[in-house]
């Protein structure tokens, strides 16, 4: 039953983000095709490039390559400015947690393989790249933007809505820090400690944190911070909102695989899912009280 379970949380993710974002980076890309073409091929033309790269390292299957591809489209047009920068875009903090993540879970691979906590040889799943980048997309996007702005939350930031990018970071951002924490914390640091009973675990145990790999995903959620600070803009605010949210994503995420992982109830997709948006949610409630930021 467990195993259903787990198995139905992972196509659930699967089923909300991929048809999403296949659907609107085809509406994104035949609207600039008219309207300025040049964005449509770049966007395009670099989402491919990313996952033949992907491919080509064997980082993750084909199937993950193509779910990695449509969800960097649509964050990337979703962050469109004219005159058009391919750099100035959600390209630069998405390019950095595919770089991040392919370094760390190849840091100490033969310590990992030792403990049995290494990747698989084949590279990631599309579940793991649609839980990891899947809210940033959401939330970057038009349509959601839309939805939110006409709650009670999100109504002085309607005006604005490029700051809502921010949120989108912070998801990126703890997205990159799950994965070097953990990723590090199994190879440095020694014995982790449970999260909420500080009792001693072993290394790759869900919920078991380190001092080393810890410090490791805070320095992780900086790096994208500030890339996405700098590629889209808000400076100094929205990379202190974005890294701060990235850390309240990072031990959230700690506290959901020290209880319900453990039981069954969630599967590490749906705690990543969860924590992103956890993440998204904390930095947009910082937005709603913050006077506004000037982002692009």
């Amino acid at each position: 039953m467990a195993q259903r379970k787990i198995v139905w949380q992972s196509k659930t993710i699967l089923l909300l983000i991929v048809p999403f974002a296949s659907a609107y980076t085809l509406l994104q890309a035949r609207w600039w095709a008219n309207q300025m073409p040049a964005v449509a091929i770049w966007t395009l033309g670099l989402s491919l490039l990313l996952g033949i790269i992907v491919l080509w390292l064997r980082a993750a299957t084909p199937a993950a390559a193509f779910t990695g591809v449509v969800i960097t489209a649509s964050l990337i047009f979703s962050t469109v400015t004219v005159p058009y920068q391919p750099w100035h875009t959600a390209l630069i903090p998405t390019l950095g947690v595919s770089l991040l993540a392919y370094i760390a879970t190849r840091f100490g691979r033969m310590k990992k393989e030792k403990l049995g906590t290494a990747e698989k040889r084949r590279g990631r799943e599309a579940s793991q790249i649609a839980a990891n980048l899947g809210i940033a997309m959401l939330v970057s996007n038009d349509f959601f933007q839309s939805a939110l702005a006409n709650t009670g939350l999100a109504s002085r930031l309607a005006a604005a809505p490029g700051i809502f990018f921010v949120a989108a970071l912070a998801a990126l951002a703890e997205a990159a820090a799950d994965t070097v924490s953990s990723e590090i914390g199994q190879v440095l640091g020694g014995r982790p400690r449970m999260i909420t009973t500080m009792r001693s675990a072993d290394p790759g145990t869900d919920g078991a944190i380190s001092l080393a790999g810890t410090l490791a995903g805070i320095a992780a959620a900086a790096l994208i911070a500030a890339s996405g600070a700098w590629a889209v803009g808000g400076g100094v605010p929205a990379f202190s909102i974005a890294c701060a949210a990235a850390v309240f994503g990072l031990l959230f995420d700690s506290l959901l695989g020290a209880t319900f992982e453990p039981r069954g109830s969630l599967n590490n997709d749906a705690v990543n899912f969860l924590s992103t948006a956890a993440a998204s949610a904390f930095a947009l409630g910082i937005l709603a009280i913050l006077p506004p930021i000037g982002v692009r």
